[in-house]
């Protein structure tokens, strides 16, 4: 619904919902929870005087979060030397109510700032990149042609402590105005789910290989 209490209280002032602030949730529990939903996010940081928004695959180990790019990319070039922000957001349906000022959606968000630190010990950047690979497909990254010392090389990892975070949660029917209830225009909610289908094989696959079964099992959290 529009209007709940929150379920505790900001880690932060810079974390403090302000709009819409009866929608926030700042329990660790459901931070955790929309941002093992879906692996992608939104890193957002200023380069150059300018803001930018990359968006790149996610992926949570307890309290942190971490993500990886090139290491050749200005975003982790500028990384050190700033606070950032993290987004994860999830579409759950279309709030069709009886005026246009209170069409709606009903989401999940997450919110994430604070200084990230890049990973320069080559053996954990591989572990946590193995953690990522598996956390997709488990046992995939057994599966795959071993990484090249290049590669690590040429591969930049961060992460992100889940320290200072909050979220905004909507569900629910529309709330419109008193008055408009007896207004003859349908309202509802037209309900957004994330489909995963059928993996679809390489047509260059050898012959003798065969997709495991992890693959088909394959879920979005």
């Amino acid at each position: 619904m529009d209007k709940k209490p929150s379920a505790s209280q900001a880690p932060s002032e810079r974390t403090r919902v302000k709009r819409y602030h009866w929608l926030a949730d700042y329990d660790q529990d459901t931070v955790k929870a929309i941002l093992d939903a879906s692996p992608l996010a939104h890193v957002g940081c200023v380069l150059n005087g300018l803001p930018f928004v990359t968006p790149t695959f996610l992926w949570r180990e307890g309290d942190h979060v971490y993500w990886h790019g090139s290491a050749a990319g200005r975003l982790f070039k500028a990384l050190p030397d700033q606070d950032i922000c993290i987004t994860v957001s999830l579409l759950d349906g279309i709030v069709v109510a009886r005026s246009a000022y209170n069409f709606n959606c009903n989401f999940r968000s997450v919110m994430l700032v604070g200084q990230a630190t890049l990973i320069q010990d080559e053996a954990v950047k591989e572990e946590k990149l193995r953690n990522f690979v598996n956390g997709l497909i488990p046992g995939e990254w057994e599966r795959l042609r071993p990484l090249h010392p290049k590669e690590l090389k040429a591969t930049a990892l961060a992460c992100l402590p889940i320290t200072e975070a909050s979220c905004k949660v909507r569900t629910g029917p529309p709330l419109d105005d008193e008055e408009d209830y007896s207004f003859p225009s349908w309202a509802g909610v037209i309900p957004v789910r994330y489909q995963v289908l059928p993996p679809e094989p390489d047509p260059r696959n050898l012959p003798d290989v065969s997709m495991p079964e992890d693959i088909l099992r394959f879920r979005l959290g």
